[in-house]
This record gives C-alpha cells, sequence and structure tokens, in this order.
C-alpha cells in the first residue's frame, strides 16, 4: 500500500492523514478543556460538540482499510471479539473474559454490581447492554442466561433487509440508547446510535443518484453503492474508548458492506462530552509527539452476502498495520 511518505517523496501532493483529526482533538481538549468531576472519581478535562472525525473506510481503488489508530497500538482482537459479541447479543463478560478480552470485567464484577443494587445479578451479568439492544430491543429483559431468540426488535437484520431492498431508506438507524432499560445496564451506552447511508458516487456517465445515463448504446450499469456510518457518541474517552470505537464501528460498516455487496465508504464520529482522564495527560502528550503511519487494509476471507451471524475471529485478515509501540493508559471504571 502506497504511504503518504511514498506520496511526498514522489512530488505528488498528499492530503493530511486523517488520524491527525484525532491528535488535533485531543491536543484542543488538553489546552483548553474544562476540569470536571466525574462517575469514576478520576476527573476530566472537557469540551462538548467537538468538530465530527471522519475516516475512510477504502482507497483509490476501493481496497478496504480499517482506520486503526497508529500513534498506539490499538488492541485489535479485543476490537474484534468485543464487536462479534455485540452482534450475538450477549450480555455477560464473562465470554470476553475467557478470551483474554478483560474490558468488561470491572463492571461486572461482584463489587460493582452490588453498588448497582443488582444483587440478584451473577457475576458477569451486565444487563441489556448493547448488543441486547442491537438484537433484542423492547424484550423484557431477564438475565443474561435466559434465550431472547424472536423476542424484541432485531434492529441489525432490519437494517440488513433495507440495504438490500431499499438503500435509500432514511431510517437505517441502530440505538442502543433505552430509557426503559437504563437502569438495567451496568453502564448506559456511550456510544448510542448510528445511522447508515448508501451513496452511489456519480460519473461523467451517471445521474445525480448514480443511476445509468443512456451513452447513445445501452446505457451503464449503476456504480456499486458505498456504505457510509455516522455515530454518535455521548461519553468519549479520548485515550483508551475513541480509538477503540473508531475501530469498532468501521469494523461494523465493512461487515454490513461485505453482507450486502456493498463497497465500505466512511464512518463519521460525533461527539458530545469528549474528555481526557485527568491520569492519562502524560500518556496522551507522548502519542502526540508521534507521527501517524499508513492505516492498514482489510480483507476479510467469507464470501460475499451471507448473514452478519456466525462470523469468527480468523475472517478479519489486518494488513500493513505497524503502528508505534503501545501507550499503558488506566481503564477508570
Amino acid at each position: 500500500m502506497a504511504t503518504i511518505q511514498d506520496a511526498t517523496e514522489a512530488g505528488i501532493p498528499s492530503a493530511r492523514h486523517e488520524e491527525y483529526q484525532y491528535l488535533d482533538l485531543v491536543r484542543e481538549i488538553l489546552d483548553v478543556g474544562e476540569h470536571r468531576p466525574d462517575r469514576t472519581g478520576t476527573g476530566t478535562y472537557s469540551i462538548f460538540a467537538p468538530r465530527p472525525l471522519k475516516f475512510s473506510l477504502h482507497d483509490a481503488d476501493d481496497k478496504p482499510i480499517l482506520p486503526l489508530l497508529t500513534t498506539k497500538r490499538v488492541f485489535t482482537r479485543a476490537v474484534i471479539l468485543e464487536l462479534l459479541w455485540f452482534i450475538k447479543g450477549e450480555t455477560s463478560s464473562l465470554p470476553l473474559s475467557e478470551a483474554g478480552v478483560k474490558i468488561w470485567d470491572g463492571n461486572g464484577s461482584r463489587e460493582f454490581l452490588d453498588n448497582l443494587g443488582l444483587t440478584h445479578r451473577e457475576v458477569g451479568d451486565l444487563g441489556p447492554v448493547y448488543g441486547f439492544q442491537w438484537r433484542h430491543f423492547g424484550a423484557e429483559y431477564v438475565d443474561a442466561k435466559t434465550d431472547y431468540t424472536g423476542k424484541g426488535v432485531d434492529q441489525l437484520e432490519q437494517i440488513i433487509h433495507k440495504l438490500k431492498t431499499n438503500p435509500y431508506d432514511r431510517r437505517l438507524i441502530l440505538s442502543a440508547w433505552n430509557p426503559a432499560d437504563l437502569t438495567k445496564m451496568v453502564l448506559p451506552p456511550c456510544h448510542m446510535f448510528a445511522q447508515f447511508y448508501v451513496s452511489y458516487p456519480r460519473t461523467k456517465t451517471t445521474g445525480p443518484g448514480g443511476e445509468g445515463v443512456s451513452n447513445g448504446a445501452n446505457g451503464v450499469q449503476k456504480p456499486k453503492g458505498h456504505l457510509h456510518c455516522q455515530l454518535y457518541q455521548r461519553s468519549c474517552d479520548m485515550g483508551l474508548g475513541v480509538p477503540f470505537n473508531i475501530a469498532s464501528y468501521s469494523l461494523l460498516t465493512h461487515m454490513l458492506a461485505h453482507v450486502c455487496d456493498l463497497v465500505p465508504g466512511s464512518l463519521t464520529h460525533v461527539m458530545g462530552d469528549a474528555h481526557v482522564y485527568c491520569d492519562h495527560v502524560d500518556a496522551l502528550q507522548t502519542q502526540l509527539e508521534r507521527e501517524p503511519r499508513a492505516f492498514p487494509e482489510l480483507e476479510i476471507t467469507r464470501e460475499r452476502g451471507g448473514s452478519i451471524d456466525g462470523w469468527k475471529l480468523d475472517d478479519f485478515v489486518i494488513k500493513g498495520y505497524e503502528p508505534h509501540k503501545a501507550i499503558a493508559m488506566k481503564m477508570s471504571v
């Protein structure tokens, strides 16, 4: 894959690396963010409603790109396994923990559950969090062991059906924010709302909607649709959470595009409370000194089409990910 450096050395003007959007926002928060108390007791520097971040999910040749930040290593295995866990509609942190992904362990601990008054819950039972809302919105939550097959609204399947049958639909919405269930969750959703959109790029031989325009012969074939995602996140931990969220929703968009035979288009990340935890300041200042490197390519080894269910870790091959070394940051629970 050609890099920004390759283009520069060849004398070709290149666009500024997309990762600088993230780095610039971190720098802005460190420079002008308001010092605020927070739920965890750690304290943050925060700004509200910053400029959205936008990442392309393909290169000029329509090769799939995954915007994994390169100024520090992102725990890619955890991103994939958590996303597959969401898609399964699971609500126990134990399967993730057993697979070596410990990011939900604190919220599923006995102490954390008891402090929320959820003393009847088994350890690891997080309540009707993300995946439950994606696949069973409106179903009555019992516990993490209950079979919810056929219960509630399967938002993900509805989106896939609409993408295949009516890609111009303006209701391609995935919501994890369910006010009726918030008190049953160990943590209300931070990344709470996503909207999908299919575009049909115009060319010299296509019209405004990508439709074929007669060229005097038999016209032209309509170009393949590009799938875009806009994510709204109410609470944004810039150090640990946001790099993870960018990768996760980019990957979800890639998966939906693969199932629906579309080209991965872009991810737009809209934020509410964008904050840096006080104990992440030094680590992020180190990260700000680093130069971004090329984002990796993503290969999905499954055949196109099929189901959104049943995917595995080895269905994803990430090529050319060469980040700077990891930077340790403590997770506030």
